[in-house]
């Protein structure tokens, strides 16, 4: 068995990263699949899960949540079966599909705290794709077609939010390179140099990283 995970600053090209790799190697790729299936698992409309995952809830939105559960008369709401589910079922049933995916056969895994998951296995290869914030930046404003000043905001508040997410669920820094194999600039090595340097050393160190072998 052999897994990547793939961590990576919002707007460093991280998710182009891993479907290249997963591409090269003939591997399953998770990356936007994890929305769809913690959905279909929770019972949950997909944007909502988009729009909570890697993210920490607000005070506001612990509060909200709180007083709907514990106190519906006070703060009116759906009723109990239209709840929204929990942070902890959402992060209880990301870290399921994390580990299954594991077990099923070779897979790349994109963010979802995967390196922090599956951080005591052998088998896995964690690689965190970063760039300078003026590259960010630069790269968020083309793609999402943002002013500069939005595209700054943009990208300092998802990665803080990655940062938080991770270290409340999983006690780390999401930053920390002691938690990766791997660091890649993407603004240095674009990402298709970026995918061919992951590629090259996954090679190395696995010795079956075919799809046929999975």
């Amino acid at each position: 068995m052999a897994i990547i995970t793939v961590s990576r600053m919002f707007a460093s090209g991280g998710s182009e990263v891993a479907a290249r790799i997963a591409g090269a190697l003939g591997w399953q790729l998770l990356d936007n699949v994890f929305v769809d299936e913690v959905a279909v698992r929770l019972g949950a409309p997909v944007a909502e899960v988009e729009a909570r995952e890697e993210r920490v809830p607000s005070l506001a939105q612990r509060l909200a949540a709180t007083l709907a559960l514990g106190a519906p008369d006070i703060l009116p709401g759906p009723p109990d079966d239209a709840l929204p589910p929990s942070e902890e079922r959402l992060i209880e049933v990301t870290q399921r599909i994390i580990v299954e995916a594991a077990s099923r056969g070779h897979c790349v895994l994109v963010g979802r705290g995967a390196q922090s998951v599956l951080a005591a296995r052998d088998d896995a290869l964690h690689i965190f794709c970063y760039a300078p914030r003026p590259a960010l930046v630069a790269r968020a404003a083309k793609r999402l077609g943002l002013s500069e000043k939005e595209a700054e905001k943009r990208v300092d508040d998802t990665n803080r939010q990655r940062e938080h997410y991770v270290r409340k669920y999983w006690k780390r820094s999401w930053l920390a390179h002691e938690n990766y194999h791997l660091c890649l600039n993407t603004d240095w090595l674009g990402v298709a140099g970026a995918a061919d340097t992951a590629v090259r050393l996954a090679r190395e160190k696995f010795v079956t990283p075919t799809a046929s072998s999975a």
